[in-house]
């Protein structure tokens, strides 16, 4: 293996750049580094990632066998050899040396490590052996120890569905379940498995060993579905055991469950069954239990069922939407089978939130320790980590979630044990000092409290001192919401009481002035009819309001317990002190990342676009302890041919004005009429389909609406139909659909349209994850570069982190080099979707001069650095893209 490998197993004749991908990927896998991948889009970079490490993985696999076996008969080999020698040691030692010391002892301290080692060998043999054989029954489809007897179980499944949408009628047992358990904070030994979802028993039959293995994770689901069918097709397929992980809301097939809309209370309310679940029944209720219908329970978390679809799911290469039908069909709950299937699997795909953060991913049963991850559209990898590790809360959120809580500590309090009452007393006085911080009180309504607006930036510490919350020990108020789950009880507590008549304040006697009103009060009411759509809004609403705002809070103060130097707190009042929200950002990401590059044998960071890397490098991996040398990059050019692109760097318009779309100069009439003429003369001249990027939406409508005055607009409208990216995000995919169909229509039917013109922004819903493949992007126009918000307090923050702590190069400041880079990184996320594969052609317009320096050249992808023109005038530029396509047209 420390040679590397120079044929992969392909489902086809890889192209020269993948065999390279796969070549650079096994080297840095075999020595342990970690690597930073690019890999254009439509490169095939997912069957190259596949093919590679699971290359790897297999021998890695084998070489440890042939290891463990050599070290096996090594070791019975010395135990033969040391027992027919230990007679003849002794007699010499005690005639040469003396007893100093017994030599029966020095035999059987050695014989008995040779002992340990050689079964600790066969041991980790014989399971290894027992996994293979297993795993072959299963895709051959043996009958296994635990099928279900489909009968039996299909009847338990109709009765368990019908408790499970039954009321509970003894509300004083109930109640039990609401209380907290007593509780020792000092106590670290303790271990709450009261929700964990199995029994003891069951738990010695469900643990498994983990093997070697590979998490692969990306953004979204669909991208991990996309990644999964390409698993299907090589020729892995049927040797690899594979597991998808998703969130409870992604994979849950209990329909009563799924009503319930928000991730949140779909975790509460299963947690809540299993709990129900494994109860142990109490004597002196049965008669009650009798009168009254049985706790709710889950009818799919059945260990036997799960079981079977474990071995099903191992068996088997399938997506989510394949789990959830084969979960359908063995009623057995997909979201527990699938992280019963972690220990044994080989591959494990799984979105970023499950494997960045820590206390998701302990929860998950995800262990790194030797293992291999492969982060797959890591070029906002340092973003992500910032916000999944960020939290905010509203100033509505908090006097929420105090008044709830308030109300369970006087309805519970002659049951809670006294340091329960503490920590709940704790918990109340902090979120009063951050209700205080943010100019408002508690106990009244926060719709109806003004503040004074304005934006503060602070350190964790001085926030804690603003706050007057500094005497209270945070880590031990967050080991009290883990072990008590206090977060869960209360959302219990708010969902069944809601609208009962618990009194929000105890002082008040009016009994109508329950939660569920004091919850309405928290919305903006108004007397005049309203549209169907807003009463969706409002019912949406108002479920929103129904469910405890304590998760939230919760995550905020594990947020504050960050080091002092590595966030900061943002207070935003705003005009109410609903509408105020404090905020923790994140500065410094690799706090988080450094676990996962400290335990893991390899971590590989790929992408379409991955460039620039240097920001990439300093912020994240070298701020977490990883040294130069440890880092592989890789970046390979475009399968597509040279002339099947044309980039161009565009200095000044049609009319002969410079373009450079400053803050201060892209607004003029002068420079919108410029950038008209010069998409008139595109439109006139590309066929099929022209996408243009605007900056932000703010100019997207000030620019259109300027052209719908002069009649630029109506003159592009004469060659290309145009079309603007939707305000919402379910209306992207028929907006696409409309736009490729008129292209496809225009083409057909010929005439004077000559395609579609799509106006989208930087960064929205059009600039990732949406390939502009063939006629749907002939041209991609990039209007300005897209700088993000340099007034913002956060931007601003972040900039100062950087300067103070990164080292400066090249002239200029590492917070000044994050803008740049951040501006660099949109823009090739979004020029990058207009090539997918070998035969597909399309020009690149960067409409401002400043596209043309050197330093901003080189942050471009190099399959379009390497091909880029820029052009002084316009003419020569006009020229160059008619030719391409005449050209085109030709060779057609």
């Amino acid at each position: 293996m420390e040679g590397g490998r120079t044929s992969f197993p392909f489902p086809y004749e890889p192209y020269s750049i993948q065999e390279q991908f796969m070549q650079a990927l096994y080297r840095t896998l075999d020595q342990g580094k970690v690597g930073i991948f690019e890999s254009p889009t439509g490169t095939g970079k997912s069957l190259s990632l596949i093919c590679g490490a699971l290359s790897w993985l297999t021998d890695f696999e084998e070489k440890k066998k042939q290891e463990t076996a050599a070290l096996l008969e090594k070791g019975q080999a010395a135990l033969s050899s040391t027992s027919s020698c230990t007679s003849t040691s002794s007699c010499t030692q005690a005639s040469n040396h003396g007893p100093v010391e017994p030599d029966w002892i020095t035999d059987f301290v050695q014989k008995k490590t040779e002992r340990d080692l050689v079964s600790k060998l066969k041991d980790e043999e014989m399971k290894r052996k027992k996994r293979e054989e297993r795993l072959e029954m299963i895709r051959n489809d043996v009958q296994l120890k635990f099928a279900l007897k489909r009968k039996s179980e299909e009847d338990e499944t109709l009765k368990l569905l019908q408790m499970s949408r039954e009321q509970t009628a003894d509300e004083v047992k109930e109640d039990e379940k609401l209380v907290v358990a007593e509780y020792e904070s000092d106590d670290e030994t303790k271990s709450n498995n009261r929700f964990h979802g199995f029994d003891d028993d069951e738990d010695e039959e469900l643990v498994e060993e983990h093997v070697t293995k590979i998490y692969f994770c990306s953004r979204t689901h669909s991208q991990l579905a996309q990644f999964v069918r390409e698993v299907q097709k090589s020729t892995f397929s049927k040797d690899v055991s594979v597991v998808s992980l998703g969130s409870r809301q992604n994979l849950c097939i209990n329909e009563e469950v799924q009503r319930l809309g928000s991730i949140q209370r779909i975790n509460d309310r299963c947690l809540e069954m299993q709990k129900n679940k494994h109860e142990k029944a109490d004597p002196e209720d049965e008669a009650k239990r009798k009168r009254g219908p049985a706790k709710a329970v889950c009818p799919f978390h059945k260990v036997s069922a799960q079981l079977q679809m474990r071995d099903d799911i191992l068996g088997r290469v399938q997506d989510i939407e394949q789990l959830l039908k084969r979960g359908r069909d063995l009623h057995s709950c997909p979201y527990y089978a699938t992280r019963l299937s972690v220990p044994p699997a080989q591959l494990v795909v799984l979105p970023y939130q499950l494997l960045l953060h820590e206390a998701t991913r302990r929860a998950a049963g995800l262990q790194l320790k030797g293992q291999v991850v492969i982060i797959d559209e890591a070029h906002n990898l340092s973003d992500t980590l910032s916000c999944i590790h960020s939290s905010e809360l509203t100033g509505a959120q908090l006097c929420r979630a105090h008044s709830q809580l308030s109300q369970y500590l006087d309805r519970y309090r002659s049951r809670l044990k006294a340091k329960n009452l503490m920590y709940i007393k704790q918990i109340l006085f902090v979120i009063e000092g951050l209700v205080k911080a943010l100019g408002g009180k508690v106990g009244q309504n926060p719709q109806t409290q003004s503040t004074q607006a304005g934006t503060e930036m602070l350190t964790i510490n001085n926030f804690l001192f603003k706050a007057k919350i500094d005497n209270i020990n945070l880590f031990k108020l967050q080991r009290y919401f883990e072990k008590s789950m206090i977060s869960r009880k209360l959302g219990s507590f708010v969902e069944k009481y809601a609208g009962t008549g618990v009194s929000v304040h105890p002082q008040n006697p009016n009994k109508e002035n329950g939660l569920n009103r004091y919850l309405q009060s928290l919305q903006s009411h108004h007397s005049q009819p309203v549209s169907s759509s807003e009463q969706q809004g409002a019912s949406e609403s108002d479920k929103a309001m129904s469910t405890s705002p304590m998760m939230q809070v919760e995550g905020f103060f594990m947020s504050l317990t960050n080091s002092n130097t590595d966030g900061r707190v943002v207070l935003h009042r705003r005009a109410s002190l609903s509408e105020s929200s404090v905020k923790f950002l994140l500065l410094n990401p690799a706090v988080h990342f450094a676990q996962v590059l400290k335990e893991c044998r390899a971590v590989v960071i790929t992408g379409g676009t991955m460039q620039p890397v240097s920001d990439f490098k300093q912020e994240l991996l070298f701020s977490a302890g990883v040294d130069e040398g440890r880092i592989a990059e890789f970046s390979c050019g475009h399968v597509i041919p040279p002339e099947n692109i044309l980039p161009i760097v565009l200095c000044s318009g049609p009319s002969g004005q410079e373009l450079e779309f400053t803050f201060q100069s892209r607004e003029t009439p002068r420079m919108m009429d410029e950038t008209g003429r010069v998409l008139s003369n595109i439109c006139n001249v590309v066929p099929d389909g022209v996408v243009c990027f605007f900056p932000s939406y703010e100019y997207s409508r000030k620019i259109i609406s300027h052209w719908e005055t002069t009649g630029a607009l109506s003159r592009m409208a004469n060659k290309k139909k145009i079309f603007q990216e939707p305000k919402k995000a379910n209306q992207v995919e028929q907006v696409l659909g409309e736009f490729s169909r008129c292209i496809q229509r225009c083409a057909h039917d010929g005439g004077s349209l000559t395609g579609a013109l799509l106006f989208s922004v930087v960064g929205g819903k059009m600039s990732e994850g949406i390939n502009f493949s063939d006629d749907l992007g002939r041209c991609v126009v990039m209007v300005g570069m897209p700088y993000p918000n340099i007034k913002s307090p956060e931007l601003q923050e972040k900039m100062a982190y950087l300067d103070k702590h990164l080292p400066h190069s090249g002239g200029r400041s590492p917070g000044q080099a994050h803008i740049e880079n951040l501006c660099m990184k949109a823009v090739n996320q979004s020029i990058g979707k207009a090539i997918r594969h070998r035969g597909d052609y399309s020009t690149i317009v960067l409409c401002d001069r400043r596209y043309s320096r050197p330093a901003t050249l080189s942050k471009l992808p190099s399959w379009i650095k390497e091909r880029t023109s820029t052009y002084a005038s316009f003419g020569p530029a006009f020229a160059a893209l008619r030719k391409f396509f005449l050209d085109k047209k030709q060779q057609q």
